[in-house]
C-alpha cells in the first residue's frame, strides 16, 4: 500500500515537471527564435504568457472549489489535454490575434493542471500529511527549467520553434495527461476517505477578514515580482550583458537544479527551523542573488551564483505558501482559500514579462535587477510582519 501510494505522488511529480516545461517555461525558452522569425517586438511576445497568467489567477479560486468539491482528478487530466491541445495550435500561429488567444487557452490549461490545484489535491487527500507530499512533487518538478531551456533551444535551432511547440502539445497530451490519470487513480486508491470529504463553511469568509491574509497575499506578489521580471528575460538579458547565448542558456537551465537543492535541503532541516526563520533565509537568498546578478558584467561566474541563490530561494518559497497558508489560515477549504491567495502571485507573474521588457528597453538590465531588488526589500519587510503580527 504505501510503495504504491508513493509512486502515485511520484508519477504526479513527472507530471508537474512536464506541464511546466511546456505550458510555463516554455516562452522564456523560445523568446529569442520568436523573435527572429516573427519579427515582433519583445513586449507584443510578453503579453501572450502576461494574459495566461493572468486568466489563470482569475480562475485560481474557482479551480480551488473544485478541488475542495473532489474534481481534482478532473482538472488535472482535462488541463493537461487542454494544454496539448492549445500548443499544438500555437505552432501554427501567423498572427498576433491567434497568439494572444492561444496563451489565453493555455492560461485556462495551467490554472487546472499546475502548482495550485495538485497542492490541494494533495492536501485534501492527505490532511496533514500532505506537506512531506508536496515536498516530494516540488524536488522533481523543480528541474522543469532545467529540462525546458535546453531543449527548447536545441528544438529551437535545429527545427525551428514552431517544432519545439508541436513537441510539447505532443508531450502534454501522449505523457502528462495519462500520468495524472494513473497517478490520481493510484492516491485515491489508497486514502482515506475521511481525509478527502473533510470540509467546512465560512472559513473563506473568515481568512478575507484576517490581516495575515493580506500580509500573505502582498508577499506572494512581491516574490513573483522579484522572480518573473528576471526569469522570464533571463537569457536576453544576460546577452546584453556580455554574457555569451550558450553560457545565459546554461545559468538559466542552473535556475532548476537549484530549486531542487533548495527543497532538499529544506527537507533535511525543517525539523529543527521554525517556518519565520526559513522565511527570512528564503527572502535574504533572493536580495543576494540580484547582488550576484548585478556583478555578472564583471565576472561570468556571478550568474551562477544568481541561479543558485535565486532557485534556491524560489524553491524553498513554492514549499513554503501551502505551508505558511495552512498554518496560518487552516486547512479547512484550502483549495479555495489557497487559490484567492495566487491571484496576487500569478497576478504579479503574469505582469512580470511586460514589466520586464519594458524595463529592458527603457532602462537596460540594470534597470531590470534594480526593480526585483526592490520587491525583494519590500518582500522581506512584509515577512517580518507576518511572522510578528501573523
Amino acid at each position: 500500500m504505501t510503495s504504491r501510494r508513493g509512486l502515485g505522488v511520484w508519477m504526479l511529480a513527472v507530471g508537474q515537471t512536464l506541464g511546466y516545461a511546456c505550458l510555463f517555461y516554455s516562452f522564456a525558452a523560445l523568446i529569442l527564435s520568436l523573435e527572429t522569425d516573427l519579427g515582433w517586438d519583445k513586449r507584443l511576445f510578453a503579453l501572450g504568457p502576461m494574459l495566461a497568467i493572468g486568466v489563470s489567477a482569475v480562475l485560481a479560486p474557482l479551480m480551488g472549489r473544485q478541488v475542495d468539491n473532489g474534481r481534482g482528478q478532473a482538472l488535472l487530466l482535462g488541463g493537461a489535454a487542454l494544454g496539448g491541445l492549445a500548443l499544438l495550435a500555437l505552432a501554427q500561429v501567423q498572427t498576433v490575434w491567434q497568439y494572444l488567444a492561444l496563451w489565453a487557452v493555455i492560461g485556462v490549461a495551467q490554472s487546472a493542471c499546475l502548482y495550485e490545484v495538485a497542492f490541494a489535491y494533495l492536501v485534501r487527500r492527505f490532511g496533514v500529511d500532505a506537506r512531506a507530499r508536496i515536498i516530494r512533487v516540488t524536488l522533481v518538478a523543480g528541474l522543469a527549467s532545467t529540462l525546458a531551456f535546453p531543449a527548447g533551444a536545441w528544438l529551437a535551432d535545429a527545427f525551428g520553434w514552431r517544432v519545439a511547440v508541436m513537441v510539447a502539445g505532443g508531450v502534454m497530451l501522449g505523457v502528462t495527461a495519462p500520468l495524472h490519470w494513473l497517478a490520481c487513480r493510484m492516491i485515491r486508491a489508497e486514502t482515506a476517505l475521511e481525509v478527502e470529504v473533510a470540509a467546512g463553511k465560512g472559513f473563506v469568509r473568515a481568512a478575507l477578514r484576517a490581516p495575515v491574509f493580506w500580509g500573505l497575499a502582498a508577499l506572494f506578489g512581491l516574490v513573483g515580482l522579484n522572480h518573473w521580471i528576471l526569469i522570464s528575460f533571463l537569457v536576453p538579458l544576460l546577452v546584453d550583458m556580455g554574457i555569451g547565448h550558450g553560457w545565459a542558456v546554461l545559468a538559466a537551465a542552473t535556475v532548476g537544479p537549484a530549486q531542487t537543492l533548495g527543497r532538499f535541503v529544506l527537507m533535511r532541516v525543517e525539523a529543527r527551523v521554525g517556518t519565520g526563520q526559513v522565511l527570512a533565509i528564503t527572502v535574504g537568498m533572493m536580495i543576494a542573488a540580484s547582488v550576484f546578478l548585478a556583478g555578472a558584467g564583471v565576472s561570468a561566474v556571478m550568474i551562477f551564483g544568481f541561479a543558485a541563490l535565486q532557485g534556491g530561494a524560489m524553491g524553498i518559497m513554492t514549499i513554503l505558501r501551502p505551508a505558511l497558508v495552512a498554518e496560518r489560515l487552516g486547512r479547512e477549504q484550502f483549495g479555495a482559500i489557497s487559490g484567492m491567495l495566487s491571484i496576487p502571485s500569478l497576478g504579479a507573474s503574469a505582469v512580470a514579462p511586460l514589466i520586464a521588457a519594458s524595463l529592458f528597453e527603457t532602462a537596460g538590465p540594470m534597470g531590470m535587477i534594480g526593480a526585483s531588488l526592490a520587491m525583494a526589500l519590500g518582500a522581506l519587510m512584509i515577512s517580518r510582519w507576518i511572522v510578528s503580527h501573523g
